[in-house]
């Protein structure tokens, strides 16, 4: 096994899938709030069926 792959960046990691998961949840909570509010528009927000791959 090179030295090479064995370095991991664990801190960095669990950063980066704390800020994933905090915009996921968000996501959640606001669709949450449109679908009681307005039904129909749920599906019309790309950043809300998928907050993990948008931009932002």
């Amino acid at each position: 096994m090179s030295a090479l792959a064995a370095t991991t960046d664990f801190t960095a990691l669990a950063a980066s899938l704390q800020r994933r998961a905090e915009t996921v949840s968000v996501a959640q909570a606001e669709t949450r709030a449109l679908a009681r509010a307005t039904p129909d528009r749920v599906w019309r927000r790309a950043d809300l069926l998928w907050p993990a791959f948008t931009k932002g």
